[in-house]
């Protein structure tokens, strides 16, 4: 009975991301899969994904939220989300891991990288309030991420590069584990 219905929520998790609409955990929850050993580099433990493709797949499920609303707090496609609800819940899906529903926090458990070295599937942070981490989203490549804002609030792309955001940029942060 387990296998059947970890087989039917598979295949709707599959079909749902093909048909464009935002991921959604199965109905008993998101099935968790077994964290790999904490990625400790320098004394420290960071957060890692288990399997390089759920970066890939935390892209295109991130396009799949394209035109949700905002909601501070929000952490549910269907009510609204923000910047960091969005990545937690996406993660969540995703991996069945939990991240906090914090930007800064989240910046402070992951791997910091060089933005040049930033690639699809990977976080960016902003200071859009006067403090580092205030703000992120998911790196999608070609300069552009995909976020949550409280402006216009749409979950949309947005370019790097842009006069508001270049500026305002604090940090890029992966989430695989180093090799």
């Amino acid at each position: 009975m387990i296998v059947k219905r970890l087989f039917v929520a598979t295949a709707v998790a599959t079909l749902a991301a093909c048909a464009g609409t935002p991921p959604q955990p199965p109905a008993d929850g998101p099935q968790r899969t077994i964290p790999r050993q904490p990625d400790i580099r320098d004394g420290r433990a960071y957060f890692s994904l288990n399997r390089p493709t759920d970066r890939e797949q935390l892209v295109i499920s991130a396009y799949n939220l394209l035109g949700t609303g905002y909601r501070f707090g929000g952490r549910n496609p269907d009510a609204g989300v923000d910047c960091s609800g969005m990545v937690s819940y996406l993660v969540e899906v995703i991996s069945g891991q939990q991240l906090p529903h914090n930007a800064a926090r989240i910046a402070s458990i992951t791997r910091p990288i060089p933005r040049r070295a930033l690639e699809a599937g990977d976080l960016v942070f902003f200071n859009t309030t006067g403090k580092p981490f205030s703000h992120m989203g998911i790196y999608v490549g070609d300069e552009r991420f995909i976020h949550a804002p409280s402006r216009r609030g749409r979950v949309r792309v947005e370019r790097m590069d842009n006069r508001y955001f270049a500026k305002r940029f604090s940090a890029a942060r992966t989430l695989l584990a180093l090799e």
